[in-house]
C-alpha cells in the first residue's frame, strides 16, 4: 500500500471564503424562491433540485477523490455520482427556460444555483483536507530575547 502525502492545510480565508460563498448562494437561491410569485409546486421543484444539486455535487468530489487517493469507490456510485449533477443541472435549465420568470430572474437562479454547486464542492474539499491535515499546529511561544547586560559602576 502506498502512502499519501498529506495535503496541506487551507488557509483559514479559503474556509472562510468557501463558507461564506455557500452560505450566500442558498440564502440568495431560498429568499428568491421565497419571494417568488410562482405556485408551490414551482417553488419544491427548484428547492428539491438544489437539495439534490448540493448532495450529488458532494457525492461527486468525494468519489472522485476517493479514487486519486486509491480508496475503493463502485463504478456505479461513480457513475450515480456524475448522472444526479448533470440530472440536476440540466432539469434546472430545463425548469428555468420553460417559466415565466424575467430574464434577470433566470439568471438569478442560475447563477445562484451554479454558486451554490461551486461552493459546496469548495467546502468539502476543505472538511477532508483539514481532516487529513490533523489538528492545527500551535503557535509555540517565542523564546525571550536574550539581552547582554552591562554593568556600570
Amino acid at each position: 500500500m502506498s502512502q499519501h502525502p498529506v495535503p496541506a492545510r487551507p488557509t483559514a480565508a479559503f474556509v472562510g471564503a468557501s463558507w461564506v460563498a455557500l452560505i450566500i448562494a442558498v440564502s440568495a437561491f431560498a429568499i428568491g424562491l421565497w419571494n417568488a410569485k410562482m405556485l408551490l409546486s414551482e417553488k419544491g421543484f427548484y428547492g428539491t433540485l438544489l437539495l439534490l444539486g448540493l448532495y450529488s455535487a458532494i457525492a461527486l468530489q468525494k468519489s472522485v477523490r476517493d479514487r486519486a487517493e486509491g480508496v475503493p469507490v463502485t463504478g456505479i456510485f461513480l457513475g450515480l455520482s456524475w448522472s444526479m449533477v448533470l440530472v440536476s443541472l440540466l432539469l434546472v435549465a430545463v425548469g428555468l427556460v420553460n417559466s415565466t420568470l424575467t430574464l434577470s430572474e433566470k439568471g438569478f437562479y442560475g447563477l445562484g444555483y451554479t454558486m451554490a454547486l461551486f461552493a459546496v464542492i469548495a467546502v468539502q474539499k476543505n472538511i477532508r483536507d483539514l481532516a487529513a491535515a490533523g489538528p492545527a499546529p500551535r503557535p509555540t511561544p517565542a523564546e525571550p530575547e536574550v539581552q547582554a547586560t552591562v554593568w556600570h559602576q
